[in-house]
């Protein structure tokens, strides 16, 4: 029997010190699914593990593409895949961590698979939400496809504040001429290996406090230097994410520097919940308060593996 060990919740919670604890008890190797610590052009705002951390367990997953690729959620899952029946060819046990749901669900399920799209179609949809806005997207979306439009108003609302996403289900819909959400759960994706679910939770306002101390240390740490770097490549879709979208704003000139800092704990603060909302949502997964002795976590999991 194989098993990946899955730990998950929201940003800052420990969850890296935990992963190293893991690897190095089960002498077992790490695969990042934290699709922000991917681009090697981004390393303070993004949290990437430090050298000493990198050094304690065998990492993959961070920093390997860059901001200039388009790298979907569908590549990461093949290659995640592939990566781990490498790594199970050598062991019984590897680690998945990170704090973006939708590349955990990837990797645990499979992602759903959508014919290709015509570019220009893709070209046109980007177009007119340029020139129209993110209310283009939703009208669009509840023309062409009024079941999933209302189930994400009632289950994920803050997609539909989400041009990335919101472009691809509209392009979908336009290009195949089907509702996006025919293509959702048509085929039932095998594992080889079996998921043990660790989930890391603590009180909001620990969870809150934790948050704003990373973003402080960020800062002393040169984040204000690195964005500074990556700002003449600002639209960039790796670039659409905290920490870095309010500090470009304050090169803009719309935001002070202090009002910037106050605004990633908010957006970070605000993602922290909607990563705990998500990752909630699997029964499976067993909570544990972000200070549990570690070793507790390591002899629950081996209690239940055997």
């Amino acid at each position: 029997m194989k098993y990946l060990i899955t730990i998950v919740g929201p940003t800052a919670i420990g969850k890296t010190a935990l992963s190293i604890a893991l690897a190095q008890h089960f002498n077992c190797e790490i695969i990042s699914c934290d699709s922000r610590q991917f681009f090697k052009e981004m390393t303070i705002g993004t949290a990437v593990p430090n050298q000493e951390e990198l050094k304690s367990a065998k990492h993959h997953f961070i920093q390997n593409k860059s901001i200039f690729e388009n790298y979907t959620v569908g590549d990461y899952e093949k290659e995640a895949l592939l990566k781990l029946e490498e790594l199970f060819q050598k062991n019984d046990f590897a680690i998945l961590i990170g704090g973006s749901g939708l590349y955990v669900d990837a990797v645990l399920k499979g992602f759903d698979e959508f014919p290709e799209i015509n570019p220009e179609i893709r070209s046109e949809v980007n177009s007119n939400y340029e020139k129209l806005g993110i209310n283009y997207l939703q009208e669009q979306l509840q023309n062409l496809d009024p079941d999933y439009f209302q189930k994400i108003t009632l289950e994920n609302p803050q997609t539909l504040q989400n041009p990335q996403r919101m472009m691809r289900f509209v392009e979908v819909c336009i290009g195949t001429q089907k509702p996006y959400s025919s293509f959702l759960n048509q085929k039932k994706n095998n594992r080889n290996f079996t998921p043990v679910l660790i989930g890391l939770e603590a009180d909001r306002k620990v969870i809150y406090d934790r948050i704003n101390q990373r973003v402080d240390i960020m800062m002393n740490e040169g984040l204000l230097d690195e964005a500074k770097a990556l700002y003449p490549n600002k639209a960039l879709n790796a670039l659409q994410t905290v920490g870095y979208r309010e500090i470009f704003s304050y090169f803009d000139g719309d935001f002070t520097l202090p009002f910037a800092i106050e605004e990633i704990k908010k957006n970070t603060r605000r993602f922290s919940k909607r990563q705990l909302t998500w990752f909630k949502r699997n029964e499976n997964t067993k909570w544990f308060d972000y200070a549990t002795d570690k070793k507790y976590i390591t002899n629950y999991i081996e209690n239940l593996i055997k």
